[in-house]
C-alpha cells in the first residue's frame, strides 16, 4: 500500500505550479476559494480513483464518470485560471492509463495531451508548453499502464500461490487417505480373520488359538507402525515385503495362494512401490470380498503393439464379478497412484472369479538387463 501511494503521489510534485498560481494573489477572492475548492477535489478525486482502482477495479460507470469529471475539471480550471493549471491534464492522463483498458487508455492519453495542447495555445507560447507538459503527460500516462499491468500481477500471483498451497494440502490430504486405506484395509481385514479363527479354534485348540492371538499382536504392532510411517511421509512399500504379505493374508484365509517368491529386479523406487500398493489392494480385496478358494499371482514383461509393460495380474476364481463394476476408493486410489506413473488398471470380471490388472510402461535402456521376475 504505502508503495503505491509513494508512486501515485509523486506525481503530485506537479501541483506546485496551480498552488502557486493561488498563493501569488493574482486572481480575485472568489476565484481563489473556487480554484483552492476545485484543486483539493481534483487530488481527492484522483488519488482515490488511482488507488483503489489499481488494486481492486471499479466499476465501469464508475470509472467513466470519475475521468469525466477530473477532465472536465481540468478544463474549466485551466480556461478560467491559466496556463499554471494546465498541468492538471498530466494527472488525467495519468488516470486513463492506470484505470483504463490498454487500447482505450492508449486513445485517452493522446486525446487528453491533445486537448491539453490546443488550449496552451490560446494561454502561452506552444514552445513552453510541449517540452514542459505534453512530454509528461504522455511518459507518464504509459508509464502507469505498465504499474497498472505490473500490479494486477502481483495481486494474481499471490492468488495463484494462494490456490497452490491449497491444491498441494489438498493433494496431501488425499494421498493419506490414499495410504491410510491401504494401510488400515489390509491391516484389519487380516486381524478380523485371524479373530474369527481363533474364536473358532478357542474351545478345542487352545494352542492354535494362541498362535492366531500371537499373530494378530503382529501384524497390529506393524499396522501401527505402518500408519505412523505413513503418516510422517517416509514409509515406501516394497514388492518383496507385499509379496510375503499377500502370500500370508490369503493362507491364513485359507485361499491356495499361488504368489512369487520373487520380485523383479531393476524396477526403479516409484514403480515398484505402485505396484506393491496395488499388490496390497488386490490381495485384501481377494481376502474380504471374493470368497475364493484359489488365488494366482503373477508379475512380470509383457509385450504389447502399445509397447513393453511389466503387468501385475491378480486373479482369483471366486463370486462372479459384475459386468461393469463400480470403482470403490480402493480402486479409485489405485488408478490415481499408477496414473503418477503412466500406468493403467484393468479389471476382467468373468463368469467365476475376478482378475486385476495393473500395468506399467518399461523405457528400454540399452545399458540394462531386461527385468527378471521370480518364480
Amino acid at each position: 500500500m504505502w508503495q503505491k501511494l509513494m508512486w501515485v503521489g509523486i506525481w503530485l510534485a506537479f501541483m506546485s505550479a496551480p498552488i502557486g498560481d493561488l498563493l501569488d494573489g493574482n486572481h480575485t477572492t472568489a476565484a481563489t476559494v473556487l480554484g483552492w475548492l476545485g484543486l483539493a477535489a481534483f487530488v481527492t478525486v484522483y488519488l482515490a480513483l488511482v488507488l483503489r482502482h489499481t488494486a481492486r477495479p471499479l466499476a465501469s460507470a464508475t470509472v467513466y464518470s470519475l475521468l469525466g469529471f477530473l477532465a472536465a475539471l481540468a478544463v474549466v480550471l485551466s480556461l478560467t485560471l491559466g496556463s499554471s493549471w494546465l498541468v492538471l491534464f498530466v494527472y488525467v492522463s495519468v488516470s486513463c492509463g492506470a484505470t483504463l483498458p490498454i487500447t482505450l487508455a492508449t486513445w485517452s492519453i493522446l486525446v487528453t495531451t491533445a486537448t491539453m495542447t490546443v488550449i496552451g495555445t490560446r494561454a502561452t507560447h506552444v514552445g513552453d508548453v510541449v517540452p514542459g507538459l505534453v512530454i509528461p503527460a504522455i511518459l507518464g500516462g504509459f508509464a502507469m499502464t505498465g504499474v497498472r499491468h505490473l500490479i494486477r500481477t502481483s495481486v494474481e500471483l499471490r492468488e495463484a500461490r494462494a490456490t497452490v498451497a491449497q491444491l498441494a494440502a489438498n493433494e496431501e490430504r488425499l494421498r493419506m487417505a490414499r495410504d491410510l486405506h491401504d494401510l488400515l484395509g489390509h491391516s484389519l481385514s487380516l486381524i478380523t480373520l485371524k479373530s474369527e479363527l481363533a474364536g473358532r479354534m478357542l474351545p478345542g485348540h487352545p494352542d492354535q488359538a494362541a498362535q492366531q492371538v500371537a499373530d494378530i499382536e503382529q501384524v497390529s504392532r506393524q499396522a501401527l507402525v505402518d500408519v505412523r510411517a505413513a503418516v510422517s511421509g517416509y514409509r515406501r512399500a516394497t514388492l518383496p515385503a507385499e509379496l510375503a504379505g499377500a502370500r500370508t493374508a490369503l493362507s491364513a484365509a485359507g485361499i491356495e495362494a499361488d504368489v512369487p517368491t520373487k520380485a523383479p529386479e531393476g524396477l526403479p523406487a516409484a514403480e515398484e512401490e505402485v505396484l506393491a500398493w496395488v499388490l496390497r489392494e488386490a490381495a485384501t480385496n481377494v481376502v474380504r470380498h471374493s470368497g475364493a478358494r484359489h488365488c494366482t499371482v503373477t508379475i512380470g514383461e509383457r509385450q504389447t503393439l502399445d509397447g513393453r509393460f511389466l503387468e501385475l495380474r491378480v486373479q482369483d476364481d471366486g463370486k462372479p464379478g459384475s459386468a461393469s463394476p463400480v470403482p470403490g476408493n480402493g480402486l479409485t486410489g489405485l488408478a490415481e497412484r499408477l496414473a503418477k506413473v503412466s500406468g493403467v488398471l484393468e479389471t476382467e470380471p468373468g463368469r467365476k472369479g475376478f482378475t486385476l490388472i495393473a500395468r506399467i510402461p518399461l523405457i528400454p535402456d540399452p545399458s540394462t538387463t531386461p527385468l527378471v521376475s521370480g518364480s
